[in-house]
């Protein structure tokens, strides 16, 4: 017999944990970052409830509105942008790490979306036609077979050339995995 087991989210969530300035996994946001979190400022929309945005494909339109309506919160939620390889943590309106990335070439595309991660695998081993890559390291499964995970294969950071997946070096990776829980938020913009 299975037992249905409701959660509430966490109203205050626990703060931030950063890595020592120094460590190789640090990156500090300055004000480059800044001024990328205010160019992408949207117009507020109305809350709805976070369920109905895990695991679906969205025009710009509801990508636009679900990441304003993310930065009203205080939660932790993960930006890719597309169009210019980066891939931003947050909490809430606060960027809190940056980094580029490489996403899917025109044969094997990134769709754009508001997803949910909804499982964390490390490590893992990924196949598909024309690649079979064992022990692929911090992968974060949001949606089908796309994920956002560690590539140790190849150093094409800011150029789309996975087979869809979000590729990030793997100490990035690393720092993505520990910060990010399953059900947070992942918004693929164009």
């Amino acid at each position: 017999m299975f037992k249905r087991i409701q959660t509430q989210p966490n109203p205050q969530p626990p703060p931030p944990s950063f890595p020592r300035r120094g460590h190789g996994l640090f990156r500090p946001l300055g004000a480059s970052l800044a001024a990328l979190a205010g160019a992408l400022s949207i117009a507020a929309v109305p809350l709805t409830p976070r369920a109905a945005h895990s695991h679906m494909i969205a025009g710009p339109e509801a990508v636009e509105g679900r990441m304003a309506e993310l930065r009203q919160t205080r939660d932790r939620w993960i930006q890719i942008d597309l169009g210019r390889q980066r891939l931003i943590a947050w909490e809430g309106g606060q960027p809190v790490y940056a980094v580029i990335v490489s996403t899917g070439k025109a044969s094997t595309p990134t769709r754009p979306g508001v997803f949910a991660i909804h499982a964390k695998r490390h490590p893992e081993r990924m196949r598909g036609p024309g690649y079979d890559i064992p022990n692929v390291p911090h992968a974060m499964y949001y949606h089908r077979g796309y994920a956002i995970h560690g590539a140790f294969w190849h150093n094409q950071f800011g150029t789309p050339v996975s087979h869809g997946c979000t590729n990030v070096a793997p100490d990035h990776a690393r720092w993505l995995y520990n910060w990010a829980e399953i059900g947070t938020p992942v918004v693929v913009s164009p």
